[in-house]
C-alpha cells in the first residue's frame, strides 16, 4: 500500500502542475522575456518546444483529454513564428527581433478577453480539471474564472505597452525597466493574485480565514530588494532610485513580517477565548 502511494505522488504532483493555466502561460512569457536582437530563433525554438512538451503531456495525462485554449494557441503560434523567421528577408526578420516581444503580448491579452468575450475564459478549462463537474456551471466559480483571467489579461497588456515604449518612445529594445523590470513585475502580481485569490475563495467555502489584502504585496515587497540591486549594478537609473527601492524594501518586509505577527498572535489570542 505504501507502494502505490508512493508511485502516485509524483503522478498526482504532475496533475497539479499540469492543471495551472500558469504552465499554458509559459511558453509566452518565456519567449517574451528572451526575444531580442540576435536571441530570435533561440526564444522561438525554446518557447515552441515547451508548447509542444506541455501539449504531449497533457494529452498523455488526460489520455487524449480536451484540447485547451491556451495549448492550441501556443503551439500555432510559435509554429508559425518558426515558419516565418526561417522564410522571412533580412528587414522582417530584424523587425521580429524587435518587436516579437510585444506582438506576443499582444496576442496574449486578445486570448485572454476574447475568451472571456466567447464566455469560456482561458482559466475555466484548467480549474475544470481540479474541481467536482457539480461545480462547473455555479455561478461564484464562473466569476472567479472571469476575475483571473482578467488580471491575466490586465499582465499581458502592461507587458505589452511597457515592451513598446521600448522599442517606439524610447528606441531602446535593451532597456532594463521596459524590456524587464516593469513586464516581469506585472506577471508577478498576477501569479500572486491567482495563488492570493484561490486562497479566498477556498476559505469562503470551508468558512476559515480570507487572506489579507496586504499579503498580495508580498511578492512585489520580495523583490524590491533585488531590483534596488540590479539598478545599482547596470546603472539603469540614478544611485538614489536603487537606494531607494532597497530601503523600501527592507522597511516593508519588516512591516508585513510585524503584521503577520500580530495577525498570528489575535488568532491564538481569539482562540484562546474561546476555549
Amino acid at each position: 500500500m505504501h507502494a502505490t502511494t508512493a508511485s502516485t505522488a509524483p503522478a498526482g504532483r504532475a496533475a497539479r502542475f499540469l492543471d495551472s493555466p500558469v504552465v499554458g502561460m509559459s511558453p509566452w512569457i518565456v519567449f517574451s522575456l528572451l526575444v531580442g536582437p540576435g536571441r530570435y530563433e533561440l526564444s522561438v525554438g525554446l518557447a515552441l518546444a515547451l508548447a509542444v512538451l506541455l501539449v504531449v503531456a497533457g494529452r498523455i495525462r488526460d489520455h487524449g483529454g480536451t484540447w485547451k485554449i491556451l495549448e492550441v494557441s501556443d503551439v500555432v503560434f510559435f509554429a508559425a513564428l518558426a515558419v516565418i523567421g526561417v522564410f522571412a528577408s533580412a528587414g522582417t526578420h530584424a523587425w521580429l527581433e524587435t518587436y516579437a516581444g510585444e506582438v506576443s503580448n499582444i496576442a496574449l491579452t486578445l486570448i485572454a478577453f476574447g475568451s472571456m468575450a466567447v464566455r469560456l475564459p482561458f482559466t475555466l478549462q484548467y480549474a475544470r480539471e481540479s474541481t467536482d463537474p457539480a461545480h462547473w456551471h455555479a455561478p461564484a466559480f464562473l466569476r472567479a474564472n472571469y476575475v483571473i483571467t482578467g488580471v491575466w489579461g490586465l499582465a499581458f497588456l502592461v507587458a505589452a505597452i511597457a515592451g513598446a515604449y521600448g522599442d517606439l518612445v524610447l528606441r531602446n529594445p535593451h532597456n532594463l525597466w521596459t524590456g524587464w523590470i516593469i513586464q516581469i513585475v506585472a506577471i508577478i502580481l498576477a501569479l500572486r493574485f491567482t495563488e492570493w485569490y484561490r486562497e479566498v475563495l477556498r476559505a469562503r467555502r470551508g468558512g476559515g480565514e480570507e487572506p489579507p489584502v496586504r499579503a498580495l504585496l508580498a511578492p512585489v515587497v520580495g523583490v524590491l530588494i533585488p531590483l534596488g540591486i540590479v539598478v545599482l549594478a547596470f546603472d539603469a537609473a540614478a544611485t538614489w532610485a536603487g537606494v531607494v527601492l532597497i530601503v523600501l524594501g527592507v522597511v516593508l518586509a519588516r512591516a508585513l513580517r510585524h503584521d503577520a505577527a500580530f495577525a498570528g498572535e489575535e488568532r491564538r489570542r481569539s482562540g484562546r477565548r474561546l476555549r
